[in-house]
């Protein structure tokens, strides 16, 4: 698969709902996201429409209705945001970045057993200096 474009928040939004349904047409989309976020209908086909032309999703037509799905994967394209984010707004700087996360929220007892585990992987051959 090429390069792809990383989603925008919205179409981030979207991709959720397909991610977490597999496929779904634009009104089952809309019904997912409607009570979190402030969206019409037609803005959600709106978007589905660009996320087709970006290659960020795919459909098949069912009926009268196109049935969307992902075409990106979760994983690449939270590595992609994250990278974006952690190249620009932190200058490569990974303890700043989970520093800003920490600073934003708490992470629970188990995040902080991942979070551990993970540094006790990378970290090297004769523990902390």
């Amino acid at each position: 698969m090429p390069d792809l474009p990383l989603p925008t928040d919205r179409e981030l939004a979207i991709l959720q709902v397909l991610w977490d349904r597999g496929e779904a047409t634009v009104r089952q989309v809309y019904e997912d996201l409607r009570e979190r976020l402030p969206i019409v209908q037609n803005t959600v086909q709106a978007f589905l429409r660009t996320m087709t032309e970006k290659e960020l999703v795919t459909h098949r037509t069912e009926g009268r209705s196109f049935v969307y799905q992902a075409n990106v994967e979760p994983e690449a394209t939270r590595a992609g945001l994250l990278e974006r984010v952690l190249s620009g707004a932190y200058e490569g700087a990974i303890g700043r970045l989970v520093e800003g996360a920490i600073g934003l929220k708490a992470p629970s007892a188990e995040e902080l057993d991942r979070l551990r585990a993970l540094l006790d992987a990378v970290e090297p051959e004769g523990g902390r200096s």
